[in-house]
């Protein structure tokens, strides 16, 4: 039998498969009829296929992706759903128009050319469509396709999951772009190559993505988390314990990843970087070498690990604390340690130069802390599924490990903010077994586990704790509260449809 991840992206011809019967049936075929006729408004004419792409929310394992690590995510039922059609305008010039059921989003259109440049200093929603189609080119052409001269392309978007809310709406609009790309073309490929592409895809916004978004959008399945491995791509299937619940909730500070990526999120990016390649020196590597050959924590793991076993321990967190020091390091530290000028340490990608520009110093330490130790903490969650425990105990150690990496993630990896600390205390104060922030952080949303029993008397408290005074001042309206603040089963993921 063929590996979940070898599979292709499943073609359906209803809604069922992926929306299930009842109320969220009924839910799902209202948004497709409207889709529907709102692309018929915008392009007199309906789309030819749709393609869907869930966001997720990340259970544990928060910023070690990009450093070669396992997560463990799974979907959530909000996604983003793209209707597509392709035809040859007849023109010189062919176009991408891509419309918006949400009317807060105006039409963009672009060139229908796979080698633009999208412009990073203007940014605008439909780049990450544009993501998804320069993707798909440079993937057909990477695999010998021939997909035709470009032509072009109708696309209206609807998406559920709220925008900078750490629940991964840029990778379930780039993924399910990407697959309605491919399959207005008539292709399709292995679940785990989509996941691979899309995760290069978004690249070209400027974020340098680990990959965990994409890979779960486009592999979840219903009932289940996923421990997804990198190098290659692979899910396995974490059942979660009976009588146990994650509800997220949004702390409704926007988290803006692409546009503070200097200082944030690709600010972390470079941070491991440098302390995989200082660990890798202080452990007899050449600082040549070091450069050229370690690019991240998982690299130099082994090195650690060794160091850690002449101290009677295994664990790699024993070689940051002796070899690294807690005081942030300063460029000229660093080029001192390297022999080499930090541009060119770093390879003068864009992005990187972009976070030299907006940093005073590098907190080494502190990071390699937190992945190291974070690492840790999602095999053990995955242990504790598949141990003996009783389903309570089970969902204590869940709910213990989850406090533990909310602890790492806002001291070591300082990736949370006030709103986030005290949306987070609010859910431990109304009885959440575990409770942390998730996705890339500065914003966005918590996830507590909660015992199912109490899921309604735990959303109404944290209304009352946290929303209520943010309703009362217009931050948001209490109609919109389910947008923010709901519980949620593991999803399904990508899909297309043929009706």
């Amino acid at each position: 039998m063929a590996k979940h991840e070898d599979l292709p992206i499943p073609v359906y011809s209803e809604l069922e498969p992926v929306y299930g019967d009842g109320s969220q049936l009924e839910e799902a075929q209202l948004r497709f009829d409207r889709l529907k006729a709102k692309f018929v408004e915008a392009f007199g004419h309906p789309p030819e296929v749709f393609a869907r792409s869930p966001g997720r929310v990340n259970l544990i394992g928060e910023h070690i992706d990009y450093e070669g690590y396992s997560v463990l995510p799974m979907a959530i039922r909000q996604d983003t759903i793209v209707a597509i059609r392709k035809y040859d305008s007849g023109k010189a010039e062919q176009v991408l128009r891509i419309g918006n059921v949400d009317d807060k989003y105006t039409m963009c259109s672009y060139p229908a050319d796979p080698e633009q440049e999208l412009d990073l200093k203007n940014h605008r929603w439909g780049h990450y469509f544009i993501c998804g189609y320069k993707g798909f080119y440079e993937f057909a052409k990477s695999k010998g396709l021939d997909v035709g001269a470009p032509v072009s392309l109708d696309v209206v978007i609807d998406g559920t999951v709220p925008a900078g809310s750490g629940l991964s709406s840029s990778a379930a609009f780039v993924c399910s772009s990407t697959i309605a790309i491919m399959a207005v073309h008539g292709a399709n490929f292995p679940k785990k190559e989509v996941a691979q592409l899309t995760c290069e895809c978004e690249r070209h916004i400027g974020t340098q993505s680990g990959g965990m978004d994409q890979a779960i959008s486009v592999m979840a399945k219903p009932g289940f988390a996923e421990l997804i491995d990198f190098n290659p791509i692979q899910a396995t299937d974490v059942q979660l314990p009976a009588g146990g619940t994650f509800v997220i909730a949004h702390s409704l500070a926007e988290s803006q990843k692409a546009v503070t990526a200097a200082t944030n999120y690709n600010n972390r990016v470079v941070e491991c970087r440098l302390a995989a390649i200082v660990l890798g020196i202080k452990r007899g590597m050449k600082p040549q070498e070091a450069i050229s050959k370690v690019k991240t924590l998982s690299d130099v793991e082994g090195l650690c690990v060794s160091f850690a076993s002449e101290h009677g321990s295994s664990d790699p967190v024993v070689a940051v604390k002796e070899l690294l020091h807690e005081e942030p390091y300063t460029a000229e530290e660093l080029e001192i340690i390297t022999e080499e000028n930090l541009p060119s340490v770093l390879g003068n990608s864009p992005s990187s130069l972009a976070v030299l520009e907006a940093a005073k110093h590098f907190k080494l330490y502190q990071r390699a802390s937190h992945v190291y130790s974070e690492a840790k903490r999602v095999y053990a969650f995955k242990d504790t599924v598949y141990s003996d425990l009783s389903d309570d105990d089970m969902l204590k150690k869940l709910g213990d490990l989850m406090n533990e990496s909310h602890y790492s993630c806002s001291v070591l990896y300082e990736c949370s903010c006030p709103e986030l600390e005290e949306l987070v205390k609010a859910c431990r104060d109304n009885d959440a077994l575990g409770a942390r922030l998730t996705g890339a952080g500065w914003g966005g949303c918590a996830v507590a586990l909660v015992k199912e029993s109490i899921v309604p008397q735990f959303i109404l408290n944290l209304k009352e704790r946290f929303y209520q005074s943010r309703i009362d001042r217009g931050v948001i309206n209490k109609n919109d509260l389910g947008l923010y603040l709901f519980a949620s089963k593991p999803s399904s993921g990508a899909a297309i449809f043929n009706f």
